[in-house]
Order: structure tokens, then C-alpha cells, then sequence
């Protein structure tokens, strides 16, 4: 679960590598965010290179998505599973992925949210 003041990765090309969660989306006051759920970050660190190729600055706020967490979630077995680490992968105000690729691991249940695409842009799915 994440919730205000989790530090973030970001695992997508858009330029972004930190960030810092700022609010919750979907709920009035709203304390955590699961996977599948739109959070809005405010970005840390960037990659480095030419700053015109980059679609984020840093200290810039945008809106993302969690693909990852670190806290157990339950399957549909029975069992549990679990990140290393929280990863979000950001989207802009109409709700388009600002980068084109994913470079993690994402989690099964966003299957069944309205953000499919991500598995079919991520490496392989947990």
C-alpha cells in the first residue's frame, strides 16, 4: 500500500526515476493506494541526458499509475505476493501513458482494470 510521502519508482521511458506520492485519486480523503490505483507524484530525480528529449522535469507533478507495491497482496488462490519495491508508471490528465515502454515487472491484477495496456507494454507479468 501506498499512501502520502512513499517514496516511488518510476519504470516507464518518460524520463522520470523518483518520486514522491502526493495525493490519492478515486475517494475523499483516501489514505492508500493499491495496485491499479491513479496517484498523483510529484518527481524527485530524473534520468540523465539531454533535457529537451525528457517529457518530465524535475519537482513537476503528474499523475501515475501503481503497477507494483511492496506490501503483500492477495491472490485469488489463496497465496500472497510482494515487489521489492513500489513502482508507479505515469500518465497524463486524459489518462495516456507518457512513455511508450515499461522496463519492470508488472503485477497480474491490473488485468482487470481499465489500464490493460500496460501489460501488453510491460516485460513479463507477476
Amino acid at each position: 500500500m501506498i499512501q502520502k510521502g512513499t517514496i516511488v519508482r518510476v519504470v516507464d521511458n518518460s524520463g522520470a526515476k523518483i518520486g514522491a506520492c502526493i495525493h490519492m485519486y478515486q475517494g475523499y480523503r483516501r489514505r492508500y493506494a493499491k495496485v491499479g490505483d491513479v496517484i498523483k507524484i510529484a518527481i524527485k530525480k530524473i534520468k540523465k541526458g539531454d533535457p529537451d528529449l525528457l517529457k518530465v522535469k524535475k519537482g513537476s507533478m503528474s499523475k501515475a499509475v501503481v503497477v507494483t507495491t511492496k506490501s503483500f497482496l492477495k491472490t485469488f488462490d489463496g497465496g500472497y505476493k510482494s515487489s521489492p519495491c513500489n513502482s508507479v508508471v505515469l500518465i497524463s490528465d486524459q489518462d495516456t501513458f507518457l512513455g511508450t515502454r515499461v522496463f519492470s515487472g508488472l503485477d497480474a491484477s491490473l488485468r482487470y482494470t481499465k489500464y490493460l495496456r500496460l501489460l501488453s507494454m510491460g516485460v513479463d507479468v507477476i
